[in-house]
């Protein structure tokens, strides 16, 4: 009964934590605004902390049938913090693919780090719920495969398309050169 009940809180405490998302607005040591979902450094200046909307993706409605079906049988969720290069790269990933994920850091949300603690034993980031089926660690071919098995498509159904590269001007004649001066007019005949 009592992991009935703490399953339970713990949707619930997840449901919650995903209707919102934190964003900070500091200024660093050179005096520049800065803008990120992770708290910032102890040194920053002039911390503001904003609660926004979490969904921030299309529309349902304007999502591939197919994305609409693997978001509702295996919804994504992204575990991470300011992990560098592993966090950077499984959110790029998930961007790239198009996939609507929610975002939670577990070192600022004590939900979601209790949500990861039950999902896989730590608190191990970046983690990927695909559903519930977890991958821990950052390994692009193993997210791929989860996510292909999921049904999310491989490529990006909103990506704009690149914009056309822009026309290069013609090319200038060369000058015609008479008696070694180089000059616009046709040379003359004798």
């Amino acid at each position: 009964m009592k992991s009935i009940l703490l399953a339970a809180t713990l949707v619930l405490l997840s449901l919650s934590t995903a209707m919102a998302q934190t964003m900070y607005r500091w200024v660093d040591k050179d005096g520049k605004v800065q803008y990120t979902d992770m708290p910032p450094p102890a040194d920053a200046k002039d911390v503001q902390k904003k609660t926004l909307a979490a969904d921030t993706g299309p529309a349902d409605g304007e999502m591939p049938y197919a994305t609409r079906v693997a978001k509702e049988k295996f919804p994504v969720t992204l575990y991470d913090t300011d992990c560098r290069d592993g966090c950077k790269e499984a959110r790029d990933l998930l961007n790239k693919r198009g996939i609507p994920f929610t975002e939670k850091n577990p070192s600022v949300d004590a939900a979601a780090a209790a949500a990861l603690r039950a999902a896989v034993g730590g608190l191990s980031v970046p983690t990927m719920m695909v559903g519930t089926n977890p991958q821990k660690g950052f390994d692009e071919a193993s997210w791929q495969a989860a996510l292909d098995s999921a049904g999310y498509p491989r490529s990006n159904p909103f990506a704009k398309p690149a914009p056309a590269p822009a026309k290069k001007p013609p090319p200038e004649k060369p000058p015609v050169i008479d008696d070694g001066i180089p000059t616009s007019k046709p040379p003359s005949n004798p």
